[in-house]
């Protein structure tokens, strides 16, 4: 399925329509940063890797703007611990022990 994912800025976040349901993802700008808080999949579209392409994108719009990212949302911190192409441009992930 090819998804038209568009930028709401108005809403401040990511969003597709799939057959009259939206799933988006959430987020704040901050000082050279984007904090990425939730994603939301209605029940009717779960299980087509919405959310996957949803992640993908967000990211990939982050590493394209020059974006730090802090995923506090679950499923993008997840997304990023299983691709590690993603690791650095995530804050939590470049935290070290000794920066506490």
């Amino acid at each position: 399925m090819e998804l038209v994912i568009q930028h709401n800025t108005e809403k401040r976040r990511f969003e597709t329509t799939v057959d009259g349901h939206t799933a988006f993802v959430e987020y704040n700008l901050f000082n050279n940063g984007i904090n990425y808080t939730h994603t939301e999949v209605p029940q009717a579209l779960e299980g087509q890797g919405i959310a996957k392409a949803l992640a993908r994108h967000v990211l990939d719009y982050a590493r394209e703007n020059k974006l730090k990212v802090m995923p506090l949302c679950p499923f993008i911190k997840g997304y990023i611990d299983r691709h590690p192409e993603y690791q650095d441009i995530s804050m939590l992930h470049n935290i070290k022990r000794s920066d506490w």
